[in-house]
């Protein structure tokens, strides 16, 4: 019996596209660039649909719509930062859909690439978190009060602060953003290498026999549907972990 060759692209080609149109360095247009600015499109779109019409009993768009900014409101804000917080909703909704629809390209026929899977677009989105949750606790509190109130948690003994002080610095000023990138990053990367690769198992099986690719095949459809989950559930922690950074921002412990 012939054995079935099995050729894994490699994961450069996976995640690096050639430039586009002859362009290249910082301002290149390649698939990713394309996808972000297609993303940016869709989510101001469907906003501007769904609020074209405001109707008392919402349907279609609007009734999808409402839905998601009552999700954001009840689930997130109200959860994490207080009515206070209610004024940041337009920030954390566009940051929730815009990332939403960054990852669900993963598992869009002939597109089939999550923005996410590449660094530099969750990195930019925690370097915005990182500025803003800064921002606002300086102008909450003051420079010296917000500094303080990081450094020196309320509740600690003196003799701790040796250990805590530096551990509370490089947690917020470091840790912060580079787990919010990274978390982002590496749940979308692992999941386009198994669909990638379930799909190359599939392929090949089904040119050596139909019967042989129902297993990978029905793993490779399995999969599908929990990226699906795992694009929500990955936009969903970055925006209430930067509700939860904003909201501590405006609120210091006491």
């Amino acid at each position: 019996m012939a054995l079935i060759a099995l050729e894994f692209p490699p994961v450069s080609h996976l995640i690096e596209w050639p430039d586009l149109f002859g362009t290249s360095g910082p301002f290149g247009l390649n698939k990713v660039v394309l996808l972000t600015f297609l993303a940016a499109i869709l989510v101001l779109a469907f906003y501007l649909i769904a609020g074209r019409r405001r109707s008392l009993v919402p349907t279609g768009v609007q009734n999808l719509a409402e839905s998601v900014v009552e999700f954001i409101q009840e689930g997130v804000i109200l959860q994490t930062m207080g009515p206070e917080g209610l004024s940041w909703t337009p920030f954390l909704l566009t940051l929730f859909s815009f990332i939403f629809v960054s990852n669900i390209f993963g598992i869009i026929p002939f597109i089939q690439m999550p923005v996410n899977a590449r660094m530099a677009l969750p990195a930019f989105l925690a370097i915005v978190v990182w500025i803003l949750f800064n921002f606002i606790g300086i102008k909450s509190q003051g420079l010296a009060g917000y500094f303080k109130s990081m450094l020196f948690p309320p509740g600690v003994p003196k003799a701790l602060y040796i250990l805590v002080t530096p551990i509370e610095f490089v947690s917020t000023i470091f840790v912060r953003p580079l787990s919010l990138a990274v978390r982002l990053f590496a749940n979308l990367l692992a999941g386009h290498l198994l669909l990638v690769s379930f799909a190359v198992i599939s392929a090949a099986l089904f040119e050596a026999t139909v019967v042989g690719a129902v297993l990978p095949g029905g793993l490779l459809i399995a999969l599908t549907g929990f990226e699906v989950l795992v694009a929500v559930l990955q936009a969903f922690i970055f925006t209430i972990l930067a509700a939860v950074y904003i909201g501590g921002a405006m609120h210091p412990e006491h």
